[in-house]
């Protein structure tokens, strides 16, 4: 057996850590700041402006079911080099060519938001899945918080670029394309798609003996390899994706809002761009503190706590004042949290409830469908400012989710593994009846 200092899965998370930090903190949190300084000189309205995150929004998420795919037929690896290529030509796109809202509508809608897809999230967390189980949690937390400490400096580091040089946001999307090459290098020498390629075994072979129930000795993560189309007959997978949108929507809404909030609250630039940074970081906490639940308590539980900083955080956004700095501050840093501490209970509880196998496919069919839900989160928010010249009714229902999300979840307890003779439906109502630790 191999011994768990020799164990690669930690170094693995390391450099997907990086990519996450790349791929995401670059051209999603680093290009929101560099898309209100394009705003001065490409001209349109609110809802306009919005409308590129929805587009964004929405390929980031339709083309979840073709990042599955290309895991399944190239592997993880092949998979995060098409990313770095889709942001590389999505940059340059805005850096040479943009000049209409059409222009920034493609570029960053259509090809940073596809080439965030491949590069981040689901190879990042299929890998996850792959090499741990005990440790789940914890690995994919560490691993997706990378997101969250690029946000913080890289908002900073390009509004300080673009401040120095007069709101050159051209000169912004360059060094984003810059990004995209290193990060196709780190994939490509670095990224190992399998333990068993390297002669290891899940965890590093430290607590996986098969217990009496069926699981690797952990009563939270299941051991049946279960299929995809198994996994779609499950109310749990349905209510995980109300979960999903619950999660999703609020957090597409202040990426592309928050910045305009606060600086039509009268808010300055830099200190917008703090706020912005305190929610990225919020992200961090957030997924530290859902991956440490994810392995130590029932997955929807985990879950349904995160959303109760949904409200709080929305309750401070609506009263967010120039003389009072610390509201706009606390109400970011929550909604950073909300948003890390589901996203990472989002992905973890496919992998506990479905396993690895089934994971790409079930995880791309997730996003897909949650954003054609949530991807017009921005167009909505820039509308409904654009009637009421306020942002309260959209913290409102972003609250309103929340508390759907949470109602849910309440549904969404472990599958029963099909079993030959036992139709579904009577499974299903046998798996309703688990308790806490029975889940």
């Amino acid at each position: 057996m191999t011994s768990e200092r020799r164990f690669y899965g930690w170094k693995l998370i390391f450099f997907l850590w990086l990519l996450d930090f790349l791929n995401i903190g670059f051209p999603l949190y680093g290009g929101a700041v560099i898309n209100t300084y394009m705003l001065r000189e490409i001209s349109m309205s609110r809802s306009a402006f919005g409308l590129g995150f929805s587009i964004l929004n929405f390929f980031a998420g339709t083309s979840s079911i073709l990042v599955g795919a290309s895991i399944v037929r190239w592997g993880i690896r092949q998979t995060f080099a098409i990313g770095s290529a889709l942001l590389l030509a999505g940059a340059l796109w805005l850096s040479l060519f943009a000049s209409r809202p059409w222009h920034y509508w493609l570029g960053f809608g259509v090809l940073i938001a596809t080439g965030i897809n491949f590069g981040t999230i689901i190879p990042a967390a299929t890998a996850v899945t792959r090499w741990f189980s005990r440790y789940r949690g914890r690995a994919m937390a560490v691993t997706l918080s990378a997101s969250g400490v690029a946000g913080l400096f890289v908002s900073r580091l390009l509004n300080g670029v673009l401040t120095a040089n007069g709101g050159n946001w051209r000169k912004g999307w360059t060094i984003v394309a810059g990004v995209s090459v290193l990060s196709s290098i780190i994939a490509f020498l670095f990224v190992k798609e399998r333990p068993e390629d390297l002669g290891q075994l899940v965890d590093g072979g430290v607590g996986n003996e098969q217990s009496a129930g069926g699981r690797a000795g952990n009563p939270l993560v299941t051991d049946f390899p279960w299929e995809p189309r198994q996994a779609y007959k499950t109310l749990p997978y349905w209510m995980i994706l109300v979960g999903a949108v619950a999660c999703q929507f609020p957090f597409f809404f202040f990426t592309a809002h928050w910045l305009l909030h606060l600086k039509g609250a009268g808010i300055q630039s830099a200190d917008a761009t703090l706020a912005m940074g305190l929610f990225t970081l919020g992200t961090v906490f957030g997924r530290l503190i859902g991956g440490l639940l994810m392995d130590r308590m029932i997955a929807r539980f985990a879950f349904m706590l995160g959303f109760f900083c949904y409200f709080l955080g929305s309750f401070l956004a609506i009263r967010v004042s120039v003389d009072a700095l610390w509201i706009a501050y606390g109400a970011a840093i929550l909604y950073g949290i909300a948003f890390g501490w589901t996203f990472i209970c989002l992905n973890t509880i496919t992998g506990h409830y479905y396993g690895p196998v089934a994971f790409p496919k079930l995880s791309g069919m997730m996003l897909v469908l949650a954003a054609l839900f949530c991807s017009p989160a921005g167009y909505l928010g820039g509308k409904i400012y654009d009637l009421h010249h306020s942002y309260k009714i959209s913290f409102e229902l972003n609250s309103a989710l929340a508390a759907i999300g949470i109602f849910a979840l309440f549904f969404a307890r472990m599958p029963t593994p099909p079993e030959a003779g036992i139709p579904l439906s009577e499974r299903s109502r046998a798996s309703t009846q688990k308790n806490w630790l029975g889940d």
